[in-house]
């Protein structure tokens, strides 16, 4: 097929127009072997925008319940991972009507952003070369309450044992508050921790308690963790970042693939599958994340949401 040739993928009730399925986004060679593309050429062309489309149409099913409703940041790539990115939050008005919008305040004013509810508006999405979706903790209704509380486990260097111990240790904190929580690679160097809440809540307490759960575990393990937002106070720890649980931030949404060589996916995993030495933060790429979407690895997580209070009773307790 011609790079040129647009390409029409029925997506439900609407036809995407698909331009230039055959320009490559991902250069081959760049992944270590992951950046092959999956169609007829193979590694030879890379990863192209109908390698991207194809992924999220497959992926669709297991990613739009962690997208419907929220305000999204577009992370765009037109040239590729080696051009320009372009990081979006108003919707341009050239976007199809059948595309949600929702509408938010900011400082001076307010902005438009896409809300991505079905398949159509996904396969549109990666036409543009939104590569990365990154999502809002709350949603349209009630963007001051989030229903997300994030732990971004961010290491110092390339030493992802130091994420898996962390990961551990936040996990068992979670499970002593009685949290509930689902883990995820980014697809970048580290992990997120992701804890289903009730929207009960507004951001400023929601940030409060992650602070305070974090700068427990930084506290009883003051040489491996830290909580300091200063890259100079940190030395060689792992940074427990909770600075996305707050108004009008976002964290990358579960499947989303990043702007890297080879085309990484931040991947749900299961906690035993943390386990395995052989995960780091690029383990997916469009490649093989469906098969690990298929395993419903967050089952049931995301469906115990849990209001604070008790939780935060329990961490005053702890923290004496």
């Amino acid at each position: 097929m011609s790079g040129d040739a647009a390409r029409s993928v029925r997506a439900g009730r609407h036809t995407v127009e698909v331009h230039r399925p055959g320009k490559v986004l991902f250069p081959a060679g760049d992944g270590g072997g992951r950046g092959e593309g999956r169609g007829g050429d193979g590694g030879a062309t890379g990863y192209t925008k109908g390698d991207l489309v194809d992924y999220y149409r497959a992926v669709a099913p297991f990613m739009l319940p962690h997208l419907r409703g929220r305000p999204l940041m577009l992370e765009r790539h037109p040239d590729g991972v080696d051009g320009p990115r372009f990081m979006q939050k108003n919707t341009p008005a050239h976007y199809p009507d059948w595309i949600s919008r929702v509408e938010v305040g900011k400082e001076g004013g307010t902005v438009c952003h896409t809300v991505c509810d079905d398949t159509a508006t996904l396969l549109y999405l990666a036409d543009q070369a939104a590569l990365t979706l990154h999502r809002w903790l709350s949603r349209a209704g009630h963007v001051d309450r989030p229903d997300r509380m994030v732990f971004d486990l961010d290491p110092a260097g390339d030493d992802f044992g130091a994420v898996r111990e962390a990961a551990g240790l936040l996990g068992e904190l979670l499970a002593e508050l009685r949290l509930p929580a689902g883990i995820m690679t980014t697809g970048s160097r580290g992990l997120h921790v992701v804890v289903p809440l009730t929207g009960h809540h507004d951001f400023d307490e929601v940030r409060d308690f992650a602070r305070d759960a974090a700068g427990t575990l930084a506290e009883a393990h003051p040489d491996r963790l830290t909580t300091a937002a200063r890259k100079k106070d940190r030395g060689d720890r792992l940074y427990l970042d909770v600075q996305r649980n707050a108004y009008a931030q976002t964290a990358v949404a579960p499947f989303s693939v990043r702007a890297l060589p080879g085309a990484p996916v931040a991947t749900p995993l299961s906690w035993d599958q943390l386990k395995d030495p052989a995960v780091d933060a690029r383990r997916w790429t469009i490649a093989d994340a469906v098969d690990q979407a298929r395993t419903r690895p967050w089952e049931g997580a995301m469906s115990h949401a849990r209001a604070l209070g008790p939780a935060r009773r329990k961490l005053n307790a702890l923290r004496g």
